[in-house]
């Protein structure tokens, strides 16, 4: 089966320029709201800050995806570098729960011991802090229709963090008003829920990757049924195995067939079911003409073991 990527590269390039930007507007903003939040006392801003941590994170491990996918694959990385990104937002995930956990023990402490904070300093940043968010997400926004994974996560994450911003001008505005400090760490306490749903969600994903589960959208049981119905010469799938490499599916499988006229032709058919269907363009199968006769023919099948399809 040939490949074509040609189409792609442009696309990438542009992904990869979009990414690279908000990448830039994120991190510069975050910086900027360490030192507010150290300066005016706000545990809010620094609690956005490890928001938009995750953010200019997150857009760092999409560009990276982006370069990475690019790399050919060679004799000893035959899957090319695209692990890397998973193995890096598995490293994220755990830095954002490590750094929620201390947002929420400062906040317990600020809740017994009340601290002042400098309520201008903190909306002024926080105020900025928003039009950085709003910046990216319209970068990440705006440009080609068929977004890539990585640019939509990115933007959702972005996303997460407007709330953030807006959780810290609240936290200012009551402050300036009527003086209330124990709103900052309230406030501060939420974002963080926010960074930790994001952060378990990631965790989640990259985990299941890296113990090469099979992609959470895929029902592998219905796959088999699917499979069988849609080409009449299948008679049984057995010994799938599905994972997933970067964003890319891939599935090995055997399937017992009707013996054919044209063995490429079937072989073809398969794969553009897999293909069409599933979006996975990587399949290796293994055609046989005997019913599968081991012990483990039956792995990861739902039914009794002594359903074969005949049609």
């Amino acid at each position: 089966m040939a490949h074509s990527h040609s189409h792609s590269h442009g696309n990438q390039d542009e992904n990869a320029r979009r990414l690279m930007l908000a990448f830039a507007v994120t991190a510069t903003f975050m910086v900027i709201e360490v030192i507010g939040g150290l300066i005016s006392g706000s545990l809010a801003l620094l609690a956005d800050a490890g928001h938009m941590l995750t953010d200019a994170a997150a857009l760092l491990f999409a560009l990276l995806a982006v370069q990475f996918a690019r790399r050919p694959p060679n004799a000893r990385h035959t899957f090319g570098w695209l692990r890397l990104t998973t193995l890096a937002a598995f490293v994220n995930a755990i830095a954002l729960v490590v750094i929620t956990i201390l947002i929420v023990w400062e906040a317990i402490q600020r809740f017994r011991f009340p601290q002042p904070v400098a309520g201008t300093t903190m909306i002024v940043i926080a105020a900025a802090g928003l039009i950085a968010n709003l910046l990216a997400f319209w970068i990440l926004h705006r440009g080609s229709e068929e977004k890539n994974l990585n640019v939509r996560a990115a933007a959702l994450h972005v996303l997460g963090d407007l709330l953030g911003s807006v959780g810290a001008i609240v936290a200012a505005v009551v402050i300036l008003t009527t003086g209330w400090t124990p709103v900052d760490p309230i406030l501060s306490i939420l974002v963080s829920c926010l960074v930790l749903r994001s952060a378990w969600k990631l965790l989640q994903e990259s985990v299941n990757e890296l113990l090469e589960g099979a992609p959470v959208s895929m029902d592998i049981p219905a796959l088999k049924r699917n499979l069988c119905r849609s080409l009449p010469e299948v008679r049984n799938v057995h010994h799938v195995h599905l994972w997933q490499v970067g964003e890319k599916p891939v599935i090995t499988l055997h399937v017992q067939v009707i013996p054919p006229h044209d063995h490429d032709a079937l072989l073809g058919r398969i794969q553009h079911f897999l293909e069409h269907h599933y979006a996975i363009a990587h399949a290796t199968i293994q055609m046989e003409y005997q019913p599968c006769a081991g012990e483990d023919c039956h792995l990861n099948e739902l039914h009794s073991p002594h359903t074969h399809h005949h049609h």
